[in-house]
């Protein structure tokens, strides 16, 4: 289940995202200051290929600064555009695993700095 799952999500939003995802990292590693930044976009690119069967812990106390920059300037943009995805994709009873997922990138992409899964 996990496989078909990863595959429908893979060619109807993964592969998408994850290239929206690597383009704003490259876009943010240009300059030294968003390296940081960039890489989060990497991680979370990385995440958003396969999310099926894969948990996230995240871990606010670890780079608090970093997170409060990042949930300030667009952290809280891009959880809102999955949470509101996740809320259309519960209306239909196929799209409730993808809807989960999108919740599940709705807490990385809110406080992405310390999070593993």
């Amino acid at each position: 289940m996990r496989f078909l799952g990863n595959f429908l999500w893979f060619v109807i939003v993964g592969l998408i995202s994850f290239l929206a995802w690597v383009f704003v990292g490259l876009i943010w590693c240009i300059t030294i200051i968003g390296i940081p930044f960039g890489i989060q976009c990497f991680k979370i690119g990385s995440f958003v290929l396969f999310p099926f069967g894969k948990t996230i812990q995240t871990n606010f106390d670890s780079h608090p600064i970093a997170n409060i920059i990042w949930l300030i300037f667009f952290g809280w943009e891009i959880t809102l555009g999955y949470v509101l995805v996740g809320i259309f994709l519960y209306i239909t009873i196929i799209g409730i695993p993808f809807g989960k997922q999108c919740f599940k990138l709705a807490s990385l992409s809110l406080l992405p700095f310390g999070a593993q899964y």
